[in-house]
């Protein structure tokens, strides 16, 4: 069986700079018992976007987008 031949160091660069980016784009989870790569929950502020919206968003801007849920759950929160 021949030898793989050596990466050149921009080609080493590149494969490790990809990995980087698919390590933030997608992450592993057990389904049905078997790991599979699934892309992660949209972020902002290092806050997954629902939590996000539920602290700061406007009733009237969630009820104008459809976001009756997250409309409700906040309404749930301040009764308590």
């Amino acid at each position: 069986m021949p030898k793989a031949k050596k990466l050149t160091l921009n080609q080493k660069r590149a494969k490790k700079k990809a990995k980087l980016e698919r390590q933030k784009k997608y992450m592993w989870v057990f389904k049905n018992g078997k790991q599979v790569r699934v892309k992660r929950p949209a972020m902002i502020d290092e806050i997954p976007q629902e939590d996000w919206l539920m602290q700061n968003a406007d009733p009237i801007w969630l009820h104008q987008h459809e976001m009756w849920h997250l409309l409700y759950a906040a309404e749930e929160q301040d009764t308590h």
